[in-house]
């Protein structure tokens, strides 16, 4: 095993930057350094944490050319995707600064005899683990909530951006957040499963793939520390009879493509009525055939490179099983000749049971287009897979669709004609297993609080 990370970028293949592995006791002291710093943090009031969170939000804003060449160097994003995360990031300083005192704030019961209070503490260190995909909002989403709520925070980022984890401790530190209390940790898998031990670590949340979550969720478990997983997704578009076919097919090009292809909440499988599915296919696989790979800082590049060789390969695998298993090839499905981690937008169609792009997540620019006889037959489909992220409805009938949503469809979040990853306002998060917790919102505020019960006779 390695003893060390190393950043490519995926476009040219050039080495980035090495950073040698902590060892044990340069770990733990990061561990200390957050614990420590936290213990004065924890009694901060809560307006005075918003005002260092609206800070960092600020700088966001100051910093976003830098970080965002740095993202698009190190995985490979097309560089006005890094720019509006970034932005999304600022957002969620500013929407967090803004409703966490009041969503955190002691609430008064009335119960018999007395007066109760239920206050929202601070547990302590929050440990985090973290993919490459969005190198600032992932490590955002979770950090900038917890430290709200008076936490300390630990990042255990992806190797292809450890780079992007470092900007943004040192962002962080440049907006006023005490120096150690958000700390990054460049250590093995080995390593962290000491850090889960640690008892100054209260809670673990991990984004990442479900066999990931069940090996962090289970270590977590065993010592009784409370978990937010959030385990990727097949997320399932349904296009129903009365759909506006030219929107959805415009809106599901760009939810498969968007980031490369490489998101837990991009549309994956695309359930089509039979009144409109080989007019669905025709469309969407006409789009895909013009859609640009190139530079990810060229303007008009549409699709950038994957993250690595190795996910590169393996996504072309599980089309070319799909293939065999009796999916058709419409567009696309061929390694490019070229230099740099490319897969070309590839359409899959008469996906079904047993192929990868039926059961499994295709986490990279490949659609898997499935016929449904009716709509409840899409809704049927869709809900037989083993995750449950986010999803997606195309129909005229909003009210219906919307009914639909509530009562049926049964993901943590759904689209109703439209795409988009995520609102700072609007809760994040999915069942089955796409994992459990959410983020964003006044829920995910909450979700590393010790809700406590104070009464007074």
């Amino acid at each position: 095993m390695s003893n060390s990370l190393k950043t490519i970028n995926p476009f040219t293949e050039e080495d980035l930057k090495t950073y040698p592995h902590m060892s044990d006791a340069e770990a733990m002291a990061v561990v200390a350094a957050s614990h420590t710093a936290f213990l004065d943090w924890r009694l901060k009031s809560l307006e005075e944490r918003a005002e260092v969170i609206a800070a960092i939000g600020a700088e966001m804003r100051k910093s976003k050319e830098d970080f965002a060449q740095l993202m698009t160097d190190e995985v490979g994003k097309l560089l006005k995707d890094s720019r509006s995360e970034v932005d999304l990031c600022a957002a969620i300083c500013d929407y967090t600064a803004k409703i966490g005192p009041d969503a955190l704030a002691d609430e008064e019961r009335e119960i018999e005899g007395g007066k109760g209070y239920v206050t929202h503490s601070p547990i302590g260190v929050v440990y985090g683990i973290q993919p490459w995909n969005f190198p600032a909002y992932q490590a955002v989403r979770y950090s900038i909530a917890s430290l709200m709520a008076g936490n300390g925070v630990l990042l255990k980022h992806a190797e292809a951006c450890t780079g992007s984890g470092l900007f943004l401790r040192d962002l962080y530190e440049r907006a006023g957040l005490p120096k150690g209390l958000f700390g990054v940790l460049l250590i093995s898998h080995d390593q962290s499963d000491k850090i889960i031990e640690d008892e100054r670590i209260r809670g673990v949340t991990l984004t990442g793939s479900d066999r990931a979550g069940r090996a962090v969720g289970a270590k977590a478990a065993e010592l009784v520390k409370k978990t937010v997983l959030e385990l990727g997704s097949n997320d399932a578009y349904l296009v129903l009879d009365d759909a506006d076919l030219d929107l959805a097919v415009k809106t599901c090009v760009q939810g498969r493509i968007y980031n490369n292809g490489q998101t837990c909440v991009n549309a994956k499988r695309f359930i089509v009525t039979e009144k409109n599915c080989d007019a669905f296919v025709e469309a969407y696989a006409e789009a895909f055939r013009s859609i640009k790979l190139g530079d990810p800082k060229a303007d008009d590049t549409q699709l950038g490179p994957m993250v690595t060789k190795k996910q590169r390969d393996e996504l072309h695998q599980q089309v070319k099983d799909s293939i065999e298993k009796g999916a058709r090839l419409v567009v696309g499905g061929e390694v490019p000749e070229r230099e740099g981690w490319f897969y070309p937008a590839t359409v899959l169609a008469d996906v079904a049971p047993g192929q990868p792009a039926y059961e499994d997540e295709l986490f990279g620019p490949a659609a898997a287009i499935i016929r449904a006889k009716d709509d409840m037959d899409a809704l049927r489909i869709a809900n037989s897979s083993r995750y449950g992220l986010g999803g997606g409805i195309f129909s005229r009938d909003v009210e219906r669709a919307r009914k639909l949503a509530a009562d049926y469809f049964d993901t943590g979040m759904v689209f109703i004609n439209t795409f988009n990853v995520a609102y700072p306002s609007m809760p994040f998060g999915g069942v089955k297993t796409s994992g459990y917790g959410r983020e964003h919102g006044p829920e995910g505020l909450k979700e590393f609080v010790n809700v406590k019960s104070i009464r007074i006779g």
